[in-house]
């Protein structure tokens, strides 16, 4: 039986190839450590092949994107001065073949395929690791916490959360019903508990105010375009105000104490002026990208040490600014920076200007919810990572325009594509 091309690279058309492709490189991305390179080839083959069913579409127009390969190209230019230059270069070349895969499925897949692909993802991810998960002794703050299976609670906090935003964006901006309405509520359920046994609190407080801002952003979308950009600007303006009056009053202490947290936030502010200091050796251009945590290196064998991480692998200094400065100066973290703010203020625009673009809605809830954690982890910069594939398919969507074409055109056009290959 022959399969029309169409059929695999249609977004009108490829709902189950999409769903299973996103699901299978979420399992890949959270488990690669586990299940070695096989894993890794798996996730390449599900989405380099569509380039040769149709390049022109597949790829698009490369001009029109350009841009969002900024940082991807200034960390291979890092590897002239890298102090681990065969380890920069080697995830260098994973981490631009992992964009190319990113764009392909921006290209491929729809946002409401992204979704249920997401969702059915970190429903299977969540419930590997409450099948295998161990539980883990934080020496840091003398506490055991969930960490699925995973090395960190952080990371199944990230999936948690992933699952909880999914689950929303399914229900209540896609409207999904039935089956799919079951799968949301099912992985929201899954979500919530990882999500709280994980004691993650960078997950908790992150999801939480995500979703309330997006709920409210849903809310303004039934007022009229210019009545919704004067009401989002002003209470913007009251945020701001309430969060420093809350600040001011001692409420970010108060939170902390709630998930057993102090004002080191479990020694992240000294892993942070560390970084700092890091940073000041090269500050324009940095050591290189991926040159600081090389295993043999003296000052992360120290930083090793004093946090007890005895893989002597996997570790950061939980912010992505930081992290970026370190390995790649000032001009890496401009370039990455603006990335991320280009695609958040983007699907922002789109979302205030027009309230039926349910798409840039999705994203740029996924946006925030990743610009609001670059201040304490790094999911944007390394190959092979959920949040980098999810950064870099909305970054990249805004390439689309904001315009797309009806079902009835899609379907028409595949309709045409397969008489012409079946002929």
């Amino acid at each position: 039986m022959k399969i029309a091309k169409a059929a695999l690279i249609n977004p009108e058309e490829n709902a189950l190839y999409g769903t299973a492709a996103v699901m299978l490189s979420l399992f890949v991305f959270a488990y690669s450590s586990r299940f070695g390179q096989v894993s890794i080839l798996g996730y390449y083959a599900v989405w380099l092949p569509l380039v040769m069913l149709d390049y022109k579409r597949v790829l698009g127009n490369p001009m029109r994107s350009f841009w969002i390969f900024g940082f991807a190209g200034f960390c291979f230019l890092s590897v002239f001065w890298s102090p681990a230059p065969g380890v920069s270069l080697r995830t260098a070349i994973q981490y631009l073949t992992h964009i190319i895969c990113a764009l392909i499925a921006m290209r491929t897949l729809s946002v409401a395929t992204l979704v249920r692909g997401v969702i059915a993802g970190c429903a299977v991810v969540l419930g590997y690791s409450m099948l295998f998960g161990v539980y883990h002794f934080d020496p840091l703050d003398g506490t055991y916490s969930f960490v699925g299976a995973f090395a960190s609670k952080n990371q199944l906090g990230f999936y948690a959360s992933l699952g909880l935003y999914f689950a929303y964006a399914g229900i209540m901006l896609m409207g999904m019903r039935r089956l799919w309405l079951a799968a949301c509520a099912g992985t929201a359920l899954l979500s919530a508990y990882c999500l709280l046994a994980s004691q993650s609190a960078t997950s908790v407080l992150t999801t939480l105010v995500i979703i309330a801002a997006c709920s409210g952003l849903q809310v303004l979308l039934l007022l009229a375009p210019t009545t919704r950009k004067i009401v989002f600007a002003s209470g913007i303006i009251l945020a701001v105000i309430g969060v420093n009056a809350a600040l001011t009053m001692g409420a970010m202490d108060a939170v902390l104490g709630i998930f057993g947290k102090d004002s080191t936030l479990t020694g992240r502010t000294y892993l942070w002026q560390q970084g700092i200091e890091a940073a000041r050796q090269s500050p324009l251009i940095g050591l290189g990208y991926q040159g600081y945590w090389v295993q043999g290196f003296p000052e992360a064998e120290r930083l090793w040490e004093e946090f007890y991480i005895g893989s002597r692998s996997g570790f950061h200094f939980h912010n992505t600014y930081i992290e970026t400065m370190v390995e790649t100066g000032v001009v890496g973290t401009a370039l990455l920076a603006l990335t991320l703010l280009a695609g958040f203020f983007g699907h922002l625009k789109r979302v205030l200007h027009d309230g039926r673009n349910l798409d840039s809605m999705v994203l740029f809830g996924l946006l925030a919810l990743l610009l609001v954690r670059s201040f304490v982890e790094i999911d944007i910069m390394h190959p092979y990572h959920v949040g980098s594939f999810l950064f870099y398919f909305a970054v990249a969507r805004l390439s689309l325009g904001s315009r797309v074409p009806s079902p009835a055109f899609e379907r028409a056009r595949f309709l045409l594509e397969r008489r012409a290959h079946l002929a």
